[in-house]
């Protein structure tokens, strides 16, 4: 059939399908696209139908006190009622910061991703295959991207303790770095919604040793620390917590994320949520410390511009005229990009797969 004999309906599917396929691939014209990739496993493609009674009783699962295993040295938590009124209040001052915009976001995009009840699934098949089959289960991104992202992250750090950058691990007295070995062991590490835990692994190779990993997934965890066995890294520690209510009591001088901002804003909620996750990452972060997000669902200038907000919306909620809003500098900045990832052109516009963007803690 020629296009010209297309029936009028046919030709209308086809617009809203190539409408669609536009805003999936969201190309940003300077830099890069946000492009939700599937997993590398095509097993894991076969995404099976959440049950409604799994999306139901989601929420009950991932607040039951129960559910957590931390360890007493990591502290308790914040309250949790007051943790989503402060994020509905700043959802509230972001959507009055952006209404003098000219263009308003369009809907959010949710999926059974951004359910813990898709993760638990998820993790248990894969626990399943690993003890039977020895199988390390999906990285998520590539394995090309995780090593990339690795060696990245190792050179910005070893730059902080040359004094590239401002520095909170060298101590003042100490020997100056020229006349010694940099040494970045000592650097705590946290690795947000770990999954499989490979990761670390990788920062293990590349001379890290204080490692943290945390899933919201018991089943992720318990994959992470099989595989860590297995493969002695036996140093790393896996710990059972949700990002969005933390019970995690300590700051960290390197903070990872890779793809689970991405989950979070596949929630139904995402907008919101993603708002706690700002929050609850900032006092994760150790002063001088870095955040490293790795997403293929949001451009290297959206996550910029979503801490841009951040800080503003933490300056207005400052009482003008306090000692504390004269001296109290907003949580993150901008610090560097990954600028090597392949890229490709759509529709007259060039972007990449994949953005990896590092954070400076004030």
């Amino acid at each position: 059939m020629s296009f010209l004999s297309t029936p009028p309906t046919y030709i209308t599917l086809l617009s809203l399908s190539l409408l669609l396929l536009f805003r999936v691939f969201h190309l940003d014209s300077s830099h890069m696209a946000g492009m939700r990739l599937l997993p590398e496993d095509p097993d894991v493609a076969q995404v099976r139908p959440t049950a409604s009674a799994d999306l139901i009783s989601d929420d009950d699962r991932s607040v039951a006190a129960d559910s957590w295993s931390i360890k007493s040295e990591y502290g308790s938590t914040l309250d949790d009622e007051q943790r989503h009124a402060d994020a509905t209040e700043a959802l509230n001052y972001r959507a009055d910061y952006s209404s003098d915009k000219d263009e308003q976001e369009g809907e959010g995009v949710s999926s059974m991703l951004g359910f813990q009840s898709y993760w638990d699934a998820a993790y248990a098949d894969e626990l399943t295959n690993f003890r039977e089959h020895g199988h390390t289960g999906e990285v998520w991104f590539g394995g090309d991207v995780m090593e990339n992202v690795v060696s990245w992250t190792k050179g910005l750090c070893m730059d902080i303790c040359k004094s590239n950058l401002p520095n909170h691990v060298a101590d003042a007295d100490s020997e100056p770095v020229g006349q010694r070995e940099i040494d970045i062991s000592g650097w705590s590490v946290l690795d947000i919604g770990t999954g499989n835990g490979l990761l670390l692994q990788e920062l293990a190779k590349q001379g890290f040793s204080d490692l943290t990993g945390t899933d919201y997934s018991e089943g992720a965890v318990d994959l992470a620390r099989s595989l860590a066995d297995r493969d002695g890294f036996t140093n790393v520690k896996f710990l059972v917590d949700d990002i969005l209510e933390t019970k995690l009591d300590k700051r960290f001088q390197l903070v990872m994320d890779k793809g689970t901002l991405d989950a979070i804003g596949l929630h139904p909620d995402g907008p919101i949520k993603r708002i706690i996750y700002w929050d609850s990452v900032s006092r994760l972060v150790a002063p001088g410390g870095l955040l490293v997000i790795t997403s293929c669902n949001s451009t290297k200038d959206e996550l910029v511009e979503e801490v841009d907000t951040l800080n503003q919306r933490r300056v207005a909620c400052q009482r003008p005229g306090t000692v504390e809003a004269s001296v109290d500098p907003p949580p993150f900045r901008y610090l560097d990009h990954v600028r090597t990832y392949p890229t490709f052109t759509f529709g007259g516009s060039v972007g990449s797969r994949v953005a990896t963007v590092a954070f400076l803690r004030n």
